[in-house]
């Protein structure tokens, strides 16, 4: 967050109960979800990756208990038939609690899309909120005879609420005030939702200040010695609040013109510390253009290169264990601050966000996967002896690297030093497959994703159907989002 001159027409002392002008961050969002053409070819096209990519982590974390046990009505018996649907699943519920379904899913794994800057963060999140609600009105207007909203709708949505969150991370870092990144996506859920159910210049406005007012939850469960399954439900809950606010804007809600430049109890000085929000270029398309994706592996993306870096030494290291004197991970600073981890892991929460655990477990196997994290895999000795002869350390490059705006780069390098004194090679690798300068590389492997989650959720005609719709570009744009959703609902249950 940058510095700058004190806020005009704001007086600390002043007792005048006239309300001020809405702050300029709040109506450059609303004009921008509101009246924004997107034209960028390339951000369609990388919002129908996103869209298969995003489907593809939610139907994998439907096989996991720890995440399905969420699921569903807010109680049992609240659904809504004729409401939005869950993807994978038979459920019809309220938006607002399929925002929570949906965003829950997409995150469960760590393997949705990743945005890197000064705040980090998952702008797919936001499909919770854009999906529910896509398919909550499309439903509605087949069911009076008006024209329902298309998947290019849905792909536009994205793009906006891609943008809204990553250029309100470029600059401003939340994390380093304990607040977590989540808070971007309670906000751009909370004005592309809004734009989407109709809602005027105002209401947007409206809505976003809510959003904001609710301030940021604290990064307590990404840490140790705290870190626990609400990382991967946080998104779920701020998309899912996003669509609330929306809908309490458009029912007439007021909102809060200076929710953010308020001297004292504004979000500027009750949680940045007096520093204003940061918003170095105008709203666009270039979040989406340069987002990156996870595709080879479900690990926190600070550690994406690393992992890479482990399954190229796999073959040197596997026969020689017991010789291992140290493993030096050179990383970023980010990396080094967020996921340099020692000590006991409780869960598979903890060792998703835990470098020295994601390095461990392909040295030895050869493989990271989501179960990897589970308790029995992690009961496997060998990866905390691995983990305990490991030395992280941030390389400065690595860190420049990654902030320059023309690189955006996630480096790290391995190296395992044996106790004759001999060495690998040290393996560095700066960009993951999933970055835009890999995208070729990935394209392949993220279609696979896709096409494996969708195979293991849905019968083999079903599958196949799904395939077929995902693969016609113009005949998916084109595509009702009521019809894109009843194929996806799985009949029985979770």
């Amino acid at each position: 967050m940058s510095a700058q001159a004190p806020r005009p027409g704001h007086d600390p002392d002043s007792k005048s109960a006239a309300r001020p002008d809405p702050d300029h961050v709040l109506v450059a969002i609303a004009e921008y979800v509101r009246n924004f053409t997107v034209r960028s070819a390339l951000a369609y096209e990388t919002a129908r990756l996103g869209l298969k990519d995003t489907l593809a982590c939610g139907f994998r974390a439907l096989e996991y208990p720890a995440c399905t046990k969420l699921l569903g009505p807010v109680v049992p018996g609240a659904v809504m038939p004729g409401g939005a649907r869950v993807p994978g699943t038979s459920y019809e519920l309220d938006p607002v609690q399929a925002a929570f379904n949906i965003g829950t899913m997409v995150r469960w794994l760590d393997f949705n899309d990743t945005w890197l800057a000064a705040e980090w963060g998952h702008p797919s999140d936001n499909l919770g909120a854009i999906l529910a609600v896509a398919d909550y009105l499309s439903r509605k207007a087949r069911m009076e005879g008006t024209t329902p909203l298309t998947v290019r709708d849905v792909l536009t949505a994205m793009i906006k609420a891609h943008e809204i969150q990553g250029l309100l991370a470029l600059k401003n870092s939340f994390n380093r005030l304990g607040v977590d990144h989540v808070i971007l996506v309670r906000v751009a859920s909370t004005a592309v939702a809004t734009a989407m159910l109709g809602g005027t210049r105002d209401q947007i406005v409206n809505a976003v200040s809510n959003a904001w007012l609710d301030g940021g939850a604290l990064r307590t469960y990404r840490h140790a010695p705290n870190t626990g399954s609400r990382k991967s439900w946080a998104a779920g809950d701020a998309t899912s609040r996003g669509v609330r606010h929306a809908l309490m804007a458009l029912a007439g809600e007021m909102g809060y013109p200076s929710a953010l430049t308020a001297p004292k109890w504004g979000f500027y000085d009750a949680v940045l510390g007096g520093v204003p929000l940061s918003l170095p270029q105008p709203f666009g398309s270039y979040v989406m253009e340069n987002v990156l994706f996870k595709i080879s592996y479900p690990a926190e993306f600070h550690a994406q290169t690393a992992v890479e870096c482990a399954m190229a030494l796999h073959g040197e290291v596997a026969g020689r264990l017991d010789d291992i004197d140290r493993i030096v991970i050179e990383t970023q600073e980010p990396g080094v601050r967020i996921i340099d981890k020692t000590g006991p892991l409780a869960n598979p929460a903890d060792r998703d966000h835990c470098i020295q655990y994601m390095v461990a477990v392909p040295l030895l196997f050869g493989r990271l996967t989501a179960d990897d994290y589970e308790d029995a895999v992690a009961a496997d000795p060998r990866i905390d002896r691995l983990r305990a002869c490991m030395q992280v350390r941030e390389h400065p490059r690595f860190t420049q690297d990654y902030y320059d705006p023309d690189k955006r780069s996630i480096g790290n390098a391995v190296q395992v030093l044996f106790r004759d004194g001999t060495a690998t090679r040290r393996v560095e690798v700066d960009y993951p497959i999933g970055h835009r300068r890999r995208r070729a590389e990935g394209l392949p492997l993220l279609l696979e994703k896709f096409k494996g989650a969708v195979a293991r959720r849905f019968p083999p005609r079903q599958s196949e159907r799904i395939q077929a719709l995902f693969a016609d570009p113009e005949r998916l744009d084109a595509l009702p989002v009521n019809e894109l959703m009843a194929a996806l609902v799985a009949n029985g249950g979770t």
